[in-house]
């Protein structure tokens, strides 16, 4: 058989290994394919190389790739590429760039990159993070007439985002003769990353067709920078339009619902998850139980929680943070016991649920255990929300000596949040002491909050000591201190109107006004009715 073989010319030994090397899924058979290709003196083909450099690829085998294609004296162009591709998926960054640079520099060959190279270089640029390579290789594109080719301008873009060179970005895309739906929603997101919502917005508002991934992209960046009600209006704007949700646009519109609380919104969208099957997605099933919990409905959370198919470190410890939140710290340990016994590790957000569970049922020694537990059993190293929720539960418990000494033997600044706990605590306790030394950091890291102040004058207020009251009133009103209002919301209609005190500037303001009046007229009667009432007798 090897003696009719040899008789073929290698272009026929090529077309009859192709077949065998597209059917070939794993290393094991693709090693039997290199043995006979070897003896047959097919490591030369490039054609051949290139198909097994694929499948080494598909594989993850980076090594066996090099091997092959340092074997190969005259590489072409497509196994050049293949290289560079491989690299790349690797995130070996600079050797796919040293294999450019060689692709470059083999003047005997006159091998020069075609559409198929640049993605993948300039891939490599953005992973790099050095804009400087991924200008020149920008100059290397228009020097092979490669521009008009949407995935390398497509690609050119991304790396000029990555790169955080937004002007580079906005002039290649100004510049560009056809812009698809990818260009648009690279800079439109890249814009949300940095803030600028009025700039993505406009540009949104440009796209001539808006496809699902543009309106994700909205609802998404709206909701990363907080702008939640945005992120819900742009949410019913592209149903509207007939456009229906995705799971991932699902995901994305979930944590504003939570942070609103648009309960009845959130119900519709878990209605809709199920119709659609999408609560067979993990990603859905624990953004559904992020809204619930933030929206008060735990039972209903641990409804979704309890018919998961599969749980992610996310789902337990989303859970568990939803139970201690609510004062049911003893359920959120019970949970974690079972997400141990399911072999889930856990990580440092589970830790952060924990340790609020034991702080809101006052469980010193559990947190303490758990503190330790996560240090000598898990190896983590105690963030500052962790010595927070610490902190928390010695000054619930009143041990307020233990917070402070805590405080003072973190590896890390304590931030406003740790300070104000323990000042909480100081007054439940009547600790003036320990109240002035936080109130002394406090002033530090918050010096135009005046609620930690009027704490401390409540202080004082607790202790009788009056004249301090006074001393603490003076000064809030000498440094011409104003406190921030809060905000109330309310969702009607699966609308979220929100509220701060004396806000007059919303349109249905009259008729609210008028309708307290008339409450407050109908209160009034009633108290002097029952004042009568009582005359009488």
């Amino acid at each position: 058989m090897a003696a009719k073989l040899r008789l073929f010319s290698v272009r026929e030994l090529e077309d009859m290994f192709i077949p065998i090397l597209r059917k070939c899924n794993s290393t094991r058979a693709l090693k039997t394919i290199h043995a006979q290709m070897e003896k047959f003196s097919l490591l030369q083909s490039s054609f051949l190389v290139t198909k097994m450099l694929e499948i080494c690829d598909k594989n993850g085998e980076i090594d066996y790739a090099i091997l092959l294609f340092r074997k190969v004296r005259k590489p072409n162009i497509f196994l050049y590429n293949a290289m560079i591709r491989a690299y790349t998926h690797k995130s070996m960054y600079v050797m796919a760039m040293n294999v450019y640079k060689s692709m470059l520099g083999n003047s005997l060959q006159q091998i020069f990159p075609d559409r198929y190279t640049y993605p993948f270089v300039i891939r490599s640029c953005g992973g790099l993070l050095n804009v400087w390579c991924g200008k020149q290789v920008h100059g290397h594109v228009c020097k092979f007439g490669l521009m008009g080719h949407s995935m390398i301008e497509n690609s050119l873009l991304d790396m000029y985002v990555k790169c955080d060179a937004m002007a580079d970005a906005r002039i290649l895309f100004d510049e560009m003769p056809e812009r698809d739906v990818i260009s648009w929603n690279s800079l439109i997101s890249a814009y949300m990353k940095l803030g600028q919502v009025r700039t993505a917005r406009a540009l949104f508002e440009l796209i001539p067709n808006k496809t699902i991934v543009s309106w994700t992209t909205m609802i998404s960046g709206y909701a990363k920078n907080g702008c939640f009600s945005d992120a819900l209006d742009v949410f019913r704007r592209m149903q509207m339009i007939g456009m229906q949700p995705d799971w991932i646009s699902l995901v994305a519109v979930l944590p504003a619902c939570a942070q609103l609380g648009a309960l009845e919104l959130g119900k519709w969208i878990h209605f809709y998850a199920e119709k659609k099957s999408f609560l067979r997605k993990t990603n859905v099933c624990n953004a559904l139980i992020e809204m619930y919990t933030k929206c008060g409905s735990v039972n209903q959370a641990l409804q979704v929680f309890d018919k998961m198919r599969e749980r992610d470190v996310i789902s337990w410890s989303s859970m568990i943070a939803g139970l201690a939140h609510h004062g049911r710290g003893h359920e959120a340990i019970e949970l974690f016991h079972e997400m141990e016994k399911a072999h889930i590790e856990p990580n440092e957000i589970t830790f952060i649920g924990l340790l609020s569970a034991c702080g809101h049922v006052g469980l010193l020694d559990e947190g303490l255990k758990y503190f330790d537990l996560m240090q000598n059993a898990y190896n983590m190293e105690p963030g500052v929300e962790h010595y927070g929720c610490l902190v928390d539960l010695l000054g619930r418990t009143g041990q307020i000596d233990r917070a402070l000494k805590l405080i003072r033997g973190m590896k890390m600044k304590a931030d406003s949040a740790i300070w104000g706990s323990l000042l909480s605590s100081c007054r439940t306790y009547r600790d003036l002491e320990t109240a002035v030394i936080a109130i002394q950091h406090l002033l530090e890291l918050e010096p135009d909050d005046t609620g930690n102040l009027v704490l401390l004058a409540n202080i004082y207020a607790d202790l009788g000591k009056w004249d301090e009251v006074s001393r603490m009133r003076k000064f809030i009103r000498s440094k011409s201190m104003k406190r921030t209002p809060g905000c109330s919301s309310i969702e009607v209609n699966s609308v979220v109107q929100e509220f701060i005190s004396g806000d007059d500037l919303k349109p249905f303001c009259k008729d609210v006004f008028q309708i307290l009046c008339v409450l407050n007229l109908h209160q009034i009667k009633r108290n002097n009715d029952r004042i009568e009432g009582i005359l009488d007798e």
